[in-house]
């Protein structure tokens, strides 16, 4: 089930950081990354990519819809959402995700009520259009991974909801930093035994820029909300409203690299 915002197209400024409780070291992984749904080993075609890395909660779920819904509305949905997104990206080294979500809705004026509905309501993150059908369309292609600023088990839970045999999926509790530090997408790389140079990364947010680049990965940014690109952040090599331009980008990957 998809759902579209049709307000007014929010800009997220560059944010400097903000002082955060404690990080956690890393998590050592010992978890089962395949998801619910068994498929053949992808064929590998020299046009396409040997993986496909995703952001997971803005482009391929409609995660907006659900913090907005927690929140009350959606003035008071973005507001949380943007006092979110400072400190994770502030943050850089994992604090834990449950924890920046409950001080972002206080620092706001949200009750506690607001991220207990956000986790009830976890498991009713839709996708947005196209997702399942993209990722079903690379699967005989391509290795599919997800790296998600997230917790392990919230990150692991709304990954399955996607009813894809996910190679990898690696959060920012499993990698002990978060993105667009580099080292959440070098776990991925790492765990999918791919070079970067070899990997394309679908972003949901103009964060993922600054990291994907470090790494070296190419860039289809899904900027389905219409935010601003961070000051300072590359330029993808293709940016659309919808996931729809994604699987010719990446059916040519190497014959316009």
């Amino acid at each position: 089930m998809s759902r579209h915002l049709t307000t007014a197209r929010p800009i997220l400024p560059t944010l400097p950081p903000v002082a955060t409780a404690p990080c956690r070291p890393a998590i050592s992984p010992n978890h089962n990354d395949k998801g619910p749904m068994s498929d053949a080993a992808p064929t590998h075609d020299a046009a396409w990519p040997r993986a496909v890395l995703f952001d997971l909660l803005t482009a391929l779920l409609d995660s907006w819809i659900v913090w907005n819904r927690a929140a009350g509305s959606e003035t008071a949905g973005r507001t949380w959402r943007a006092e979110y997104l400072r400190r994770t990206y502030g943050c850089g080294a994992y604090v834990s995700y449950e924890q920046l979500v409950r001080e972002s809705a206080a620092h706001v004026g949200l009750p506690p009520s607001a991220p207990q509905a956000l986790e009830a309501e976890w498991l009713t993150l839709p996708a947005w259009d196209g997702a399942r059908e993209l990722l079903q369309s690379l699967r005989p292609h391509c290795k599919l991974a997800v790296v998600t600023n997230c917790s392990k088990t919230l990150g692991h839970q709304a990954a399955a909801l996607l009813g894809v045999d996910w190679d990898v999926v690696v959060t920012s509790e499993e990698a002990g930093f978060y993105k667009p530090d580099p080292r959440p997408y070098r776990l991925a790389l790492d765990r999918l035994g791919v070079d970067a140079a070899d990997a394309a990364f679908i972003a949901g947010s103009g964060y993922d820029l600054f990291g994907t680049s470090a790494v070296g990965m190419r860039t289809f940014w899904h900027n389905r909300v219409g935010l601003s690109r961070p000051e300072g952040a590359p330029a993808p090599d293709k940016e659309a409203p919808t996931l729809e331009p994604a699987l010719a980008w990446l059916r040519d990957f190497h014959k316009t690299a």
